[in-house]
């Protein structure tokens, strides 16, 4: 069939006329609408292919019983957008401040009609171009030396019309429900077309094949009606809270786990799914057995020749008969419509669901293929969100701006501040940013030093996995060291084993937070950039190479890092350390005392003082300076005569000491009154 395909695809490339576009992309999902967002602002020639008559298909059938597992808070204290983003799951990024999700619902978990509702109203505000009702059905490649990564993507679609592209975007998702084969399996209904009313199952007993959520989901919705759940899979029962991965089992879901434990006839079982058997007896019920034991015997010859489990052992765990067998093992990429020629191929063990690809979302077969969303999970898969819209709206978001910068020669987004604004950038960030917090340990803020460290470059939110790339894929230079700052949880603190509820898990004290356990800045500092073979060698579990330097900003209960003392005055310590400089801000009085005593002045009297720019001192902040201990008290000191005063020097070193009291940022000072 693949043979015959290739040969079609190869006779309708011959003579076809095709549309061309810039861009192609595939599936208007979340991922593929936010994508087309990005384009459209870009003035990108662009196009979006959907098969179903409105975007956002999967989440007209998914989940069947329509309660989304993604938060949506409707309330959080602050008024910050982007720190907002932080716990709104579900809204996509625009600039639109219509398309907030919490707009279209108040449930903290949504109905999925919601959501396609959303996704419409997306596509239609913003005048995405979307064609509809159009499945792409043959994907293959023209090599041609003028096109930008070196050949055409040529697509087709269900109605024979072709197109062509220079970049294609795969947004598709994962649709293809898992299936495993096994002698019986013909019995067995699918999580995709079992019914979803309760009374349906009334009086039955049940299994169910798989342990994720939609295994869970199916037994939620049932459990008050059956005889009894059973509930089998190859590995452990993994929660979310204990591995800190949002795919794994939600507490929303988690019902059976009570009756189970307190014995109320429900249970858990493992075992490879490959090696069991169904056998039908003659009043329609479904019997548990082992593939060996049907080995070479006839089937057809009813249930009474076969030998089961039981027989030899009189307490098998399933051996009593089950009315239903429901599948809900998830859904994998569909690979079909890619010709041999794009190399698409699946990952390896338990990622072989995904397409493989780079950490900078773009396949490994085919350079200008890139997959987004659902899809592009390998990179971070069990360890951040890229699977899940609050993860995969920054992917698509960097992957945007790589393609920026590749093809059309805009840079990565960057501001620079002086070196004397490094401390309040960091703070400021950790604090707000959405796209660190729920892309940890994948998405980092790069700070690039300039020359001498007198001022800094800040790029946000770039891919870690390609960090050796970073001059090429950005177009910035990082010739004097870096900073890189990304969230991360302990390092042993997430697992199916581990219990995240023992007592003192918590760490309170800036000396303790490199043992911090929930999720906290991480501040990574290099002399040079990582190198490919550097990254490729890095320490296991680690996300980074090795530093020349490492700061851990200790965890905070209401994850709000400005403590003067335990968040704010190690990280400016850190970063002195690093730099060789002090990065305290001064009074014009010091900076004045500074100019005469030493040969060089900190940052901010450079910046500041020496420009005629700074707070003027007055007689108030004066006095609240000397009461501090920054300022000498000067006014009782007779200056008469050629001899300095004797305390002259030591109030030269005592300004200079770091008594371990943060200077009040400035914005404290800006409303005392000016002599």
């Amino acid at each position: 069939l693949g043979l015959a395909l290739y040969a079609c695809g190869l006779c309708a490339v011959s003579g076809a006329t095709f549309l061309y576009h810039d861009y192609c992309v595939i599936g208007a999902g979340p991922a593929g609408l936010q994508a087309a967002y990005f384009l459209q602002r870009a003035g990108r020639d662009y196009i979006v292919f959907e098969r179903s008559h409105a975007p956002g298909s999967f989440f007209a059938l998914y989940p069947r019983h329509r309660k989304l597992i993604s938060i949506n808070k409707q309330y959080t204290g602050k008024s910050n957008s982007e720190f907002n983003l932080r716990h709104d799951w579900n809204s996509l990024l625009t600039h639109d401040r219509r398309l907030l999700f919490r707009r279209y619902s108040r449930d903290f978990f949504p109905n999925a009609d919601t959501m396609v509702r959303y996704l419409e109203d997306f596509a239609s505000l913003l005048k995405l171009r979307v064609q509809y009702n159009t499945a792409i059905i043959h994907v293959t490649l023209e090599k041609n030396e003028q096109a930008w990564n070196g050949h055409y993507f040529l697509l087709t679609d269900q109605d024979r019309k072709n197109y062509k592209c220079s970049s294609l975007l795969v947004a598709a998702g994962t649709w293809v429900p898992n299936v495993v084969n096994f002698p019986g399996s013909e019995y067995v209904e699918g999580y995709e077309t079992v019914s979803i009313n309760p009374e349906d199952f009334t009086g039955q007993t049940v299994l169910i094949l798989g342990r994720g959520n939609s295994a869970f989901e199916t037994a939620e919705n049932i459990l008050g009606v059956t005889n009894f759940i059973h509930m089998v899979s190859r590995s452990r029962v993994r929660l979310s809270w204990a591995t800190h991965y949002v795919g794994d089992l939600r507490a929303i879901n988690n019902g059976l786990l009570d009756t189970y434990q307190l014995k109320s006839l429900d249970g858990l079982l493992e075992g490879d799914l490959e090696d069991l058997a169904i056998v039908k007896d003659k009043k329609g019920k479904l019997h548990i057995t082992l593939r060996f034991y049907l080995e070479n015997r006839n089937t057809s010859a009813g249930i009474d020749s076969i030998t089961l489990p039981q027989d030899e052992l009189d307490n098998f765990a399933t051996r009593a008969p089950y009315d239903r067998v429901i599948r809900c093992l998830g859904w994998k990429f569909d690979f079909s419509i890619y010709n041999r020629s794009l190399r698409m191929m699946p990952g390896k063990g338990n990622i072989k669901k995904y397409p493989q690809i780079k950490p900078s979302y773009e396949s490994r077969g085919t350079r200008g293929l890139f997959v987004l969303g659902t899809a592009s999970h390998s990179v971070d898969f069990r360890k951040s969100a890229g699977g899940f819209i609050h993860g995969f709206r920054y992917t698509t978001r960097a992957v945007h701006r790589l393609l920026e910068n590749r093809h059309h020669g805009v840079p990565w987004p960057s501001t620079v501040h002086p070196i004397t604004q490094l401390t309040n950038s960091i703070i400021k960030r950790v604090n707000e940013a959405s796209g660190l917090y729920q892309m940890f340990s994948v998405l980092a803020d790069i700070i690039l030093l300039r020359e001498n460290a007198t001022a800094f470059e800040y790029l946000e939110e770039y891919p870690i996995g390609v960090l050796a790339e970073l001059e090429m894929q950005t177009g910035r230079k990082a010739r004097n060291g870096l900073f890189v700052i990304i969230m991360e949880y302990g390092r042993n603190f997430s697992g199916a084993d581990k219990d995240v509820f023992y007592y003192n898990r918590a760490v309170g004290e800036a000396q303790h937070a490199w043992q911090s356990n929930f999720l906290h800045p991480v501040i990574y500092y290099y002399k040079h950039l990582p190198t490919e073979r550097e990254m490729r060698l890095r320490p296991p579990d680690w996300p980074l190479p090795r530093p020349n330097a490492i700061h851990h900003i200790v965890e905070d209960f209401l994850t709000d890092w400005t403590a003067p003392n335990a968040h704010i005055l190690p990280l400016r310590r850190f970063l002195e350390n690093c730099l060789g400089t002090d990065l305290r801000n001064f009074f014009a009085e010091s900076c004045f005392l500074f100019a005469f005593t030493h040969q060089k002045l900190p940052p901010s009297c450079q910046q500041g003082y020496v420009r005629m720019q700074g707070l003027l001192g007055s007689q108030e902040l004066r006095q609240h300076a000397v009461q501090a201990g920054l300022l000498q008290d000067y006014t009782h000191t007779d200056f008469s005569g050629d001899r300095p005063p004797e305390s002259h020097h030591g109030s030269q070193e005592h300004l200079m000491r770091d008594h371990g009291i943060p200077l009040r940022p400035l914005q404290h000072l800006v409303n005392a009154k000016d002599e």
